[in-house]
């Protein structure tokens, strides 16, 4: 079951209506599992600094189990999760959305427990 968390400084006003169903169905399609397994958590309006300014910015956390072998297979992830944060969010260019780094991804652990989004 993914879990996906979905943290930006934009407010409420300025995040698109409907955008956490359609997170929870382009998650679904990328991650490869059933939508009414996803849960998905928008955060709004948060005191946020990225690359040192407070600027418009947004990260994503996705954990899901088994869902990663390989890094390449991560990379297909992180960058189709981009590509739909970016169309969805309207940053600029220099505030794309962000995938936390410091954790593990399961390519790196050797297990297939946790898939955390990194960096593209």
């Amino acid at each position: 079951m993914p879990f996906v968390e979905l943290d930006t400084s934009l407010p409420a006003g300025r995040v698109p209506a409907g955008l956490e169903k359609r997170l929870c169905a382009a998650t679904a399609a990328i991650l490869s599992k059933p939508e009414d397994r996803v849960n998905v958590t928008v955060r709004s309006g948060l005191a946020m600094v990225v690359n040192g300014s407070a600027e418009p910015s947004a990260q994503l956390l996705v954990s899901s189990i088994g869902v990663v072998g390989t890094a390449e297979e991560n990379r297909g992830h992180s960058a189709r999760f981009f590509e739909f944060l970016t169309k969805e969010l309207d940053l600029a260019e220099d505030r794309d959305p962000l995938f936390p780094l410091g954790a593990l991804a399961d390519w790196q652990e050797g297990d297939r427990h946790d898939l955390f989004m990194t960096s593209l």
